[in-house]
């Protein structure tokens, strides 16, 4: 009989499970993604605030002399400041660092409370930004708002994962991936209505709102479930019952609930002991398949550029010839943009698949690319000399956009779908770790590489990027499997039948059923 295929099991799967999608657990998911605000926030805030003269001439007064004296220099290199990276890069080393220590917590305590404690700690960061005299207040700032998002960063990927039905995963988790785009478009907003403050504490108000999206992540975790895994897996049986009755609708939640205990017990059946040592088995042979996504999928991610256009984008505007309010709104459409094409992606991506998603936008990402450096390069050739016209600017706007709307549909939300849904149980706080310490090590290398690198390569950082996407796309053609409507404790089958991964798993099945064998006869000796 031929193995079962990933579409077999989501079909079957949709036969057998019953339930359905209840306003409860919308609502749970939806308060849960609210931890996307506080990323999506501080990906907008950043930007704008080191575009604000008043900000650089407190903090940073040698890069607003640099960029005061632009004229006549390269236009590339006017704000390539290494403390001014510092500032915007640091968030993302605190978390990579932290992201190691909070699956051990996640994996403990629960999912929800990963969530509060990271409302906290970036309430806490907020409050000392908002606040800050001095660089080093600054810094330690964005050290606890880094933490805060190392526990919503590994937390509420899983937890949506988890509590979602199936055949909906896609269009619930992605709920996490359009609360960062709203939490983008509000810092944009903040920024521009913050630069127009007299008195030139503006800044202050970019910084120091971002404790909005912390109390609301903070407060809302407290009054959500925990997942009915994350029970289970801490021996929580009946609660993990009555749970998944709930976000079900139904009673007859059995074969679902037997399949969850099933999933969980299997790595003892395997002889495995995961739950005393999930970050030595994450390195196992049998999750080498989840490992490689884990790890390329984020690092792919970073790769795209979007970072450098979400984090700089009033930066760039002004670089590319924008005023400062233009640079501003510029970025507040962009914003907007990805709002909208978030949309697409969580009408589709239940439907269509990941594969075609992430094909679709790679290609539109590539095409734009292309057309933006040599748009920009044409202008200010490798001098960084000239001056844009306002229709070149505008056409230049226009496809960030479209690169912007590409990225919105596909990378965007499924690199953080995928790293949440491809992990058995038993280590899925630790390869979401992984998932996001790759994440925070490559956003932290892009934000510490972005300036300087605009100031050497010029226009040709846009070609960089585009040839990073061209991998990416032929990558996930050959190697990623289709995972639309098939429940996560079934996930294995998607490995199972892909033709890259089966001989890697068929391989590892014979070695450990070789050892098992061996041992069996030795102990009867």
């Amino acid at each position: 009989m031929a193995a079962a295929t990933p579409a077999d099991v989501a079909e079957d799967t949709a036969s057998v499970y019953s339930g359905k999608l209840t306003l409860y657990v919308f609502l749970t998911c939806g308060v849960a993604a609210t931890g996307g605000l506080i990323i999506g926030y501080d990906i907008g805030i950043s930007g704008g605030v080191t575009s604000m003269d008043t900000f650089l001439g407190k903090f940073f007064p040698s890069v607003l002399h640099q960029e005061q004296t632009a004229r006549g220099t390269s236009q590339y290199c006017k704000f390539n400041s290494q403390p001014l990276t510092a500032f915007t890069s640091s968030l993302y080393l605190a978390a990579l660092v932290a992201s190691f220590f909070v699956a051990s917590f996640t994996r403990a305590l629960g999912r929800k409370w990963s969530m509060f404690g990271g409302g906290v700690s970036f309430l806490a960061g907020a409050t000392l930004n908002g606040a800050a005299q001095d660089v080093a207040m600054l810094i330690v700032g964005r050290i606890l708002l880094g933490i805060g998002v190392a526990f919503c960063g590994l937390s509420t990927p899983i937890y949506l994962s988890e509590m979602a039905p199936p055949r909906l995963r896609g269009m619930l988790n992605i709920g996490l991936q359009l609360m960062i785009t709203v939490g983008i478009f509000s810092a944009n907003l903040v920024n521009y209505g913050a630069a127009k403050i007299r008195g030139g504490w503006g800044w202050r108000v970019s910084l120091g709102l971002a404790a909005a999206p912390a109390c609301v992540i903070a407060v809302g975790s407290l009054f959500l479930p925990d997942s009915p895994s994350s029970l289970i897996n801490r021996g929580r049986h009946e609660q993990a019952r009555r749970v998944l009755r709930r976000i079900r609708g139904t009673e007859e939640v059995d074969d679902e609930y037997g399949d969850l205990v099933a999933a969980a017990c299997e790595t003892e059946a395997s002889g495995y002991s995961a739950r005393r040592r999930p970050w030595r088995d994450v390195l196992q042979r049998r999750y080498r398949p989840q490992l490689t996504m884990a790890v390329l999928i984020p690092f792919f991610q970073q790769l795209t550029g979007i970072n450098v256009i979400m984090f700089y984008a009033p930066v760039l505007f002004k670089t590319i010839g924008l005023g400062g309010d233009a640079s501003l709104m510029s970025a507040v459409i962009t914003g907007l943009v990805n709002i909208v094409a978030t949309f697409v992606s969580i009408a589709t991506v239940d439907s269509l698949g990941r594969r075609k998603l992430l094909f679709q936008g790679g290609c539109q990402m590539l095409v734009s690319q292309v057309i933006i450096g040599t748009l920009i390069g044409v202008v200010f050739g490798t001098s960084g000399d000239g001056n844009i016209s306002r229709a070149l600017a505008v056409c230049i706007v226009v496809f960030i956009c479209v690169y912007v709307a590409g990225f919105a549909w596909s990378w965007g939300p499924l690199g953080v779908l995928l790293p949440s849904e491809i992990f058995p149980l038993e280590v899925r706080p630790a390869g979401q770790s992984i998932s996001v310490a790759v994440n925070m090590l490559y956003t932290f290398a892009v934000a510490e590489a972005f300036l300087p690198m605009l100031c050497h390569m010029r226009f040709g950082l846009f070609y960089f990027f585009s040839g990073w996407v061209l991998v990416m796309t032929l990558f996930v053609s050959a190697f990623l499997p289709e995972t639309k409507g098939v429940p996560i404790e079934k996930m294995t089958v998607v490995w199972r039948t892909h033709w890259f991964w089966v001989t890697r798993m068929q391989m590892h099945t014979f070695k450990w059923q070789t050892a098992k064998f061996e041992m069996h006869n030795a102990t009867a000796v």
